[in-house]
Order: structure tokens, then sequence, then C-alpha cells
């Protein structure tokens, strides 16, 4: 699959929702997830804000390890669906500009802070797109370029 293509694909599942479920690890090793506003930069980073005393948030500061799930949660069991899964690290930014073109109407937060996610890896899943079942990996470069990586197949 060509890489303009896995990028068209990523855009449109990026922009299906304003969503998206965060997932973080704690200081134990146990799994957090959270669900936030977000929006994604031409880079492939998702930003979003959040409260920095929230689980979520001191998991970050331990451990930047996060992943990040977007999917319009109104889809219909047996039809097609379609979703984004990106992977990588997590931190805290001071860059809220795709937040505030995505978000007209936001003007700041007083104590909640921006957080972003480096993506180095991502899975897509359209079945319109891609086939029934199909995932497929890539492989995220600094500037967003997507590298096919492989192809997975159930059913």
């Amino acid at each position: 699959m060509s890489a303009a293509r896995l990028r068209a694909v990523a855009e449109e599942l990026l922009e299906a929702s304003t969503l998206c479920a965060i997932s973080t690890v704690s200081p134990g090793g146990r799994s957090h997830v959270n669900t936030a506003y977000f929006a994604w930069a031409p880079d492939l980073r998702i930003v979003w804000f959040s409260e920095p005393r929230a689980r979520h948030s001191r998991n970050l500061r331990a451990n930047p390890s996060a992943a990040v799930a977007v999917y319009d949660s109104g889809q219909t069991w047996g039809k097609p669906d379609r979703g984004i899964q990106l992977f990588g690290s997590a931190r805290v930014t001071e860059e809220d500009s795709v937040y505030a073109d995505r978000f007209p109407d936001y003007q700041g937060f007083e104590t909640y802070r921006a957080y972003e996610l480096v993506p180095n890896r991502v899975k897509l899943f359209d079945e319109r797109a891609l086939g029934a079942a199909t995932f497929v990996s890539a492989r995220v470069a600094r500037d967003g370029k997507l590298t096919w990586e492989h192809t997975e197949v159930y059913g």
C-alpha cells in the first residue's frame, strides 16, 4: 500500500471523531484509560488537555508510553467498521494551535495543560477502504510520513 494511500486513510480516520481514548501505564504497571477531546497535527501528533493531577497525567510523568484510539462511536455492529490506533510517547506541550484550529470556541484552560502523543506506530482499521477484518500497521516518521509495516486479516 502506498504511503499516500496510508496517509489519506489515517487522516480520514482522525477526522471521524473529536473524542479519543488515551491509554497510559501506572508506575505499578497497571493500565489506565481516559477519554478526551483531541486535535491532530500534520505530523500526526495528537493533542488533548488534561488536569495535571488526573491519574493519566500523573502516569505520563512517570512513564511516557501511551496509546490513543480514535473511532466513531456511532458505528453499527455488523456494518463496515473503522478506527485508528496510535502508539508512542506522550508529554506536556505548550503547543495548542492545532487544538484551537479544531475547536474554534477554545479560549485556553486555566488549570489544564496541553499534552501531545508523538506516535511512532499506527494501526489502521477501515473496512470500506482496506477490506473486511483488515488491520494495516505502519511506522510514523518524525514528519508524519507513514511507511507500511504489515497487514493482518482476521476472519
